[in-house]
């Protein structure tokens, strides 16, 4: 039968039949059952949809901090050793994070779909078949079929995107190799950055075409069709694609200039072009612009239980609601895939004192440079802050009545004092408050030093730095009387409007524009509770004209960046397309001494890894060896 002669040849130019993906039946996770033909999968408009569903199957999991490869695997977050069995779903991200990663048996492989990856090579494949066979269901209205292929354009666009981020120049699979493929015509190539990036932006283009055709502005049915593509959504990545394609790390990037073919072609144009820069911006633009007609917005929190809530608190709602209200209206792309699982890993117990609750674990644990990232109060960092006391950051202070974001006559390091209200929606710690809908006090403190109700006790289930990661714990998580965890899931943000905005911020001035940016930082400052970016650093900088020179401003966008999108699985890959990750990846992992139970003892600094990261080797992920030994024109990334 056809389906099962037909062959799949995955770069490696290992003939593969082609099986359909198990998995269970929920919306946009629907796989056709007891198909033996594709005659028969598109037979008719309902099975046909079924292999829609298949195609949006292939997308990550971004949502899982173990599957998503921009969270564990750098330095935001670190965990306890030895690691003990079912502590994580998959320890890969750690290996990659400690330099632990192989070309033998990559971690995280999603160009075969080994160990903490799956093939998107394979879900490229299921979006080849879609396309070449939807003309076949003769019950399928006109109007659905041009949205089906949009839809599936984008899947295929996106796939090659999260491709390309990881392994840098790969080979382009516009349609499937035929059952007769020639040898030589299994054997394929990598392809030039340019041309990548020329091909995935050109097909987000034709799966956006049209007006009031192909993919809608926004969804409609929100019963059932929430996570399905918008054309804001294509749009927002082809935005993501062309500003990662204009930064340093593919922008001019001469370290790559020897990264050939077999033949002799190049992989990296090692000539700087700023046309790259402005090409990103005129996608930010047309995307926010698509976006804000959609009726997007920045994300406000406004719930009537917390109406007597005072400032402080609203702002820091509005700060970590914009992650974790579902559907919220900030959402331009969301995942589907739960985030209960990282709801978990994130929460220290907080209910159930002096109890310990297996359920919540604390692990995924923010590193001490993510704590000291995060601007004064001021709104500038705490290096250039001329009224922050810097130099006694780590001595110990007690909390008055004034700092409100803490508990009164606590003791803590000065590092907590006098920060932006980020750093307080983001980070619980020692000493900190955590609002929850279903508290009855106005907060939840935060006491973890050892045997404390969110401290250390016992080898696993807890955070190694003293951190927690409040900004992605949606405040609806309960803890029923009898101890049972109910989280109210939310969809992973893979592209929200501040994003966007920071984006479009970036590729401006890099295009010289050092005026307009401006309009867009202070956008999202204004929802943080800051000042405008113009009046902190006149006001409290060290360097108070930074903000007015391309250079400067450039600083101030990416540290802008660092933290507005902190902890969602942005900073991996920023630090690595502005060739930043060799600097900040080859320093210490710190946090405080958890094992401890008094002020000063718990409040020591402790070295907790020496990471290490080999440039140019570490920017992108190794092709497994076996792969080149069997299609010897495919090229190994560089220092693998």
């Amino acid at each position: 039968m056809k389906l099962f002669k037909t062959t799949y040849l995955i770069l490696s130019a290992m003939a593969l039949t082609l099986a359909m993906p198990s998995c269970k039946k929920a919306y946009l996770d629907i796989v056709p059952d007891n198909v033996p033909t594709l005659d028969n999968a598109f037979a008719n408009r309902n099975e046909a949809e079924k292999y829609l569903f298949t195609c949006y199957n292939a997308l990550p999991n971004d949502a899982s901090p173990d599957f998503n490869p921009g969270m564990n695997t750098g330095d935001e977050f670190w965990v306890y050793t030895p690691v003990q069995t079912g502590d994580y779903a998959s320890l890969e991200p750690f290996n990659i994070a400690q330099g632990l990663q192989s070309k033998v048996s990559p971690a995280m492989n999603y160009w075969d779909g080994s160990g903490g990856g799956k093939s998107l090579w394979l879900g490229i494949r299921n979006c080849n078949i879609f396309l070449e066979n939807i003309d076949k269901p003769i019950d399928l209205q006109p109007y659905e079929k041009e949205r089906w292929i949009a839809e599936v354009k984008f899947l295929k666009a996106y796939l090659h995107w999260y491709l390309f981020r990881m392994y840098g120049p790969i080979p382009i699979i516009d349609k499937n190799l035929p059952i007769d493929a020639s040898a030589e015509e299994v054997k394929v190539i990598r392809q030039p950055v340019d041309s990548v990036v020329n091909y995935i932006s050109n097909l987000l283009d034709e799966a956006a075409a049209g007006a009031g055709t192909g993919l809608p502005d926004k969804i409609q049915n929100l019963g059932t069709e929430l996570g399905r593509i918008t054309k804001p959504a294509a749009l927002a990545i082809k935005a993501r694609l062309l500003v990662t394609a204009a930064s340093p790390l593919f922008n001019g990037n001469t370290d790559f200039s020897g990264f050939k073919n077999k033949d002799g072609q190049g992989l990296f144009n090692p000539t700087y072009d700023i046309k790259k820069w402005q090409r990103a911006a005129a996608a930010s633009k047309a995307a926010i612009d698509a976006a804000e007609a959609a009726g997007v917005g920045l994300y406000k929190f406004a719930p009537s239980s917390l109406q007597t809530a005072d400032d402080a608190t609203k702002i820091e709602m509005s700060i970590r609601n914009a992650v974790c209200e579902k559907w919220n209206n900030e959402l331009i792309f969301g995942s589907i895939a739960s985030t209960s699982y990282l709801q978990r890993t994130a929460c220290p117990n907080l209910f159930l004192a002096p109890q310990f609750d297996n359920g919540l674990r604390g692990q995924l644990a923010p590193t001490l440079k993510m704590a000291e990232l995060f601007y004064s109060k001021n709104g500038v960092p705490i290096t250039e802050d001329r009224f922050w006391n810097y130099a006694n950051r780590f001595n110990l202070r007690t909390v008055t009545a004034q700092d409100s974001a803490m508990q009164k006559d606590y003791q803590t390091v000065g590092l907590h004092f006098e920060r932006e209200p980020r750093f307080y929606a983001d980070i619980a710690f020692d000493g900190s408050k955590m609002y929850m809908q279903s508290n009855q006090k106005p907060a939840l403190n935060i006491q973890s030093k050892l045997e404390q109700v969110s401290g250390k006790k016992q080898t696993l289930y807890y955070s190694i730095s003293g951190y927690y990661t409040k900004k992605l714990i949606n405040w609806n998580l309960v803890i029923g009387a009898n101890g049972g965890i109910t989280t109210e899931n939310y969809p992973w943000p893979i592209m929200r409007l501040g994003d966007l905005y920071l984006l479009y911020a970036e590729a401006l001035n890099e295009s010289g524009d050092v005026s307009t940016p401006l309009t867009y930082l202070n956008k999202i400052r204004a929802r943080a509770g800051l000042q405008t970016v113009e009046s902190s650093w006149t006001n409290f900088s060290t360097n108070p004209t930074k903000y007015t020179n391309q250079a400067g401003l450039r600083d101030i966008i990416q540290q802008e960046r660092l933290i507005e999108m902190a902890f969602e699985g942005s900073r991996f890959w920023d630090l690595r397309r502005w060739k930043k990750a060799a600097s900040q990846l080859n320093t210490p992992i710190y946090g405080w001494n958890v094992s401890t139970k008094t002020f000063p003892d718990y409040n020591t600094r402790v070295l907790l890894f020496n990471q290490t990261f080999v440039s140019p080797r570490d920017y992108f992920w190794p092709i497994q060896e076996s792969n080149l030994q069997v299609n010897p024109r495919l090229v190994q990334n560089l220092g693998w």
